[in-house]
């Protein structure tokens, strides 16, 4: 039995260290393959003497490879300064000014492929008594379970600022949502304009993508705009990881939106992200009396988005037909 008790610890443990060593190994290719190759065979040493009947020796032998593999993982910190993609390139921050929200380095990309582009990064101003709409973006790639969620501010002057809560990828990198959690992808706030962000998502990535215009009021658009002005400038002074259950694009928001509704309470599809328009509208925070099979229906944009020919500016034309955004 108590064999069998350190077999299984060796083998849960392993199932986290593995893949920690691997996501952190060296880049030199002869170390490679190193800090896995010392843990594999510490393991097997435990598990020998384990065998042997010898507990005190097992016990002490994984200690040797377990205590210093805690102590390098909690020195594992974001670094914030690596050679990010392009597109990751900067954190966006802000300062409150009154009524006027001043933001920094907002992303204005013209996209005329997915690896062809005009790197464009402004400052903008905007008057936070003209906000009028809040608005939910998911975006599919894969699977339908998972999916990318934006929040899109509306202003009266007919301008639309929409947040994203991003992995940090470094350039030539690739997602992973194992990965994910294993401190290997740092987190990313970043703001940008509809035609670089919803665009680049939905015409040059091939996603899916659907809109939602939700009933949050101005007053409390303005307090979770606000929210993500705060939690990116914390951000870019206090870099952290993203993680994929815990630090990603809905968990994020959700804290946010906990400051405007204390009543909300976490669910699977915060996880499942690509069924998080269920949780919404079950909220109460889509618009009525529509069903939420009728809301999917008309706010699936993904057409209207890579409709190049139309001549309607393309917040505008996205938003057509969409419940709520009758008056845009």
């Amino acid at each position: 039995m108590l064999f069998c008790l350190q077999v299984l610890v060796v083998l849960l443990v392993s199932l986290w260290a593995l893949p920690a060593l691997w996501y952190h190994r060296p880049h030199r290719l002869l170390l490679r393959f190193l800090p896995l190759t010392l843990w594999l065979l510490l393991m097997t040493l435990v598990l020998v003497f384990a065998s042997r009947g010898e507990p005190m020796r097992a016990v002490l032998s994984f200690m040797a490879g377990f205590a210093p593999l805690l102590l390098w993982w909690r020195g594992v910190m974001p670094k914030g300064n690596c050679d990010w993609a392009d597109d990751m390139a900067y954190t966006t921050t802000g300062v409150v000014d009154g009524n006027s929200l001043r933001l920094q380095r907002v992303r204005c990309f013209d996209w005329r492929s997915d690896t062809d582009y005009q790197i464009r990064w402004e400052s903008r101003e905007y008057a936070l008594s003209q906000l009028r709409s809040v608005d939910m973006l998911t975006s599919f790639w894969g699977h339908r379970s998972i999916a990318h969620m934006l929040i899109s501010f509306g202003f009266s002057d007919g301008r639309y600022l929409a947040w994203s809560v991003e992995i940090r990828r470094v350039r030539n990198e690739e997602y992973s949502a194992i990965a994910g959690f294993f401190k290997h992808f740092e987190l990313n706030i970043v703001a940008s304009e509809e035609t670089d962000i919803v665009k680049v998502r939905s015409n040059h990535r091939g996603e899916d993508m659907y809109l939602y215009r939700t009933r949050l009021s101005p007053a409390a658009g303005r307090q979770l705009l606000l929210g993500y002005v705060e939690a990116a400038n914390r951000l870019a002074v206090r870099p952290r990881f993203y993680h994929t259950l815990r630090a990603n694009c809905t968990n994020v928001v959700f804290i946010l939106m906990k400051r405007i509704r204390p009543d909300l309470r976490s669910d699977i599809r915060l996880l499942l992200s690509g069924y998080l328009d269920s949780y919404v509208y079950a909220q109460g925070g889509l618009q009525k009396p529509w069903s939420l099979a009728e809301l999917r229906r008309l706010g699936r944009i993904t057409e209207r988005a890579r409709d190049e020919q139309s001549e309607v500016p393309f917040s505008r034309r996205i938003r057509q037909g969409v419940p709520g955004c009758e008056n845009d």
